[in-house]
């Protein structure tokens, strides 16, 4: 499966997703979303054992993308949300382990689609984070549900509400990574991990996932999650914060 910003690859039973926009460092757009969607749904029609999601370039995926977002109406907002959403419910939901392979810059969307994955490995020169208060709306892919699950509250929260970047390895300290390798080593240290996971025992493997994912069950907090992320667009403060991040200067927020 290949399209012009996704790429599906299989090495026997792995699959690897790659989002491939590096001149704009895999930042995600409609197209990119429903491809990530496609391939998604198309590792699981292959029964993969294991899905491998990572980016192209010097980034894993540096966020949304703004220009598109800029204008948006809370209706359309909403869309958007909800495509965001789907892709990261889909990583969540996937019946098989999923690893997320943070190389370079996963900010806003891309950190939340990590955070979606079983497992992270980052580069020693990775940098994660949800950075979208700056731009006056909050995470709207499960950001604010999935990040405290794996950092903590307090540590959540100075990163949502302060936009913090956190280097790879504080984010190992934090429990973001699970791991972390330098760079000229991640892709055969992926390989191994992902090799690894597909040789353990499959409906085992589901199984375990799907007992884990039952401490996590109450959908209530993503639901509220949407609804905020749309009721923000068209404030002076999501205005502001995207026009400034557009035309590369400091927000003024009132």
């Amino acid at each position: 499966m290949s399209d012009q910003t996704v790429e599906l690859e299989w090495s026997d039973d792995v699959a690897t997703m790659t989002v491939d926009r590096p001149e704009a460092l895999n930042a995600l757009n409609v197209e990119t979303l429903e491809g990530m969607r496609d391939a998604i749904d198309e590792a699981e029609a292959g029964d993969a054992r294991v899905l491998v999601v990572r980016g192209a370039g010097d980034a894993f995926m540096a966020g949304a993308d703004i220009k598109y977002m800029r204008d948006l109406s809370t209706a359309e907002a909403q869309a958007w949300g909800e495509l965001g959403h789907g892709v990261t419910d889909r990583l969540e939901g996937f019946p098989a382990p999923t690893l997320a392979v943070v190389d370079g810059y996963a900010f806003g969307g891309g950190c939340e689609v990590a955070m979606a994955c079983d497992l992270r490995i980052g580069s020693e020169s990775a940098l994660i984070g949800n950075t979208e208060i700056d731009l006056g709306i909050i995470p709207g892919w499960g950001g604010t549900q999935r990040l405290p699950r794996l950092v903590g509250e307090e540590t959540a929260k100075r990163m949502i509400y302060l936009g913090e970047r956190l280097d790879a390895g504080t984010a190992a300290d934090e429990g973001l990574f699970g791991e972390v390798v330098p760079d000229d080593e991640i892709d055969e240290r992926a390989a191994e991990l992902a090799a690894e996971l597909a040789a353990k025992p499959a409906f085992a493997m589901g199984a375990a996932k799907g007992a884990i994912a039952q401490a996590y069950s109450d959908r209530g907090g993503l639901e509220y999650e949407k609804r905020a992320f749309a009721g923000l667009f068209g404030t002076p403060d999501q205005r502001e914060g995207m026009a400034a991040f557009v035309e590369d200067r400091e927000p003024e927020f009132r």
